[in-house]
């Protein structure tokens, strides 16, 4: 079995690159879930992405604030 999906965020089953919605507006809990690791992060919110984007950038936030960590 191939371990191609291990670096996806968690419950996603393909790349957000392949989402056929992934060009849409990101979703109200993405959107509420981003601004809180944001600001736990320091960092800035930016509303304009899609959910494709949002959830790669909840993987980059995850990361940087220990948050979706398993351990």
């Amino acid at each position: 079995m191939s371990d191609t999906n291990r670096d996806l965020p968690a419950g996603a089953e393909k790349d957000p690159a392949d989402w056929t919605t992934g060009d849409e507006a990101m979703t109200g809990p993405q959107a509420s879930y981003l601004k809180t690791l944001a600001h736990e992060a320091g960092e800035d919110f930016d509303e304009t992405l899609t959910k494709a984007e949002a959830s790669l950038r909840i993987e980059e936030l995850q990361a940087k604030t220990g948050r979706g960590v398993d351990h």
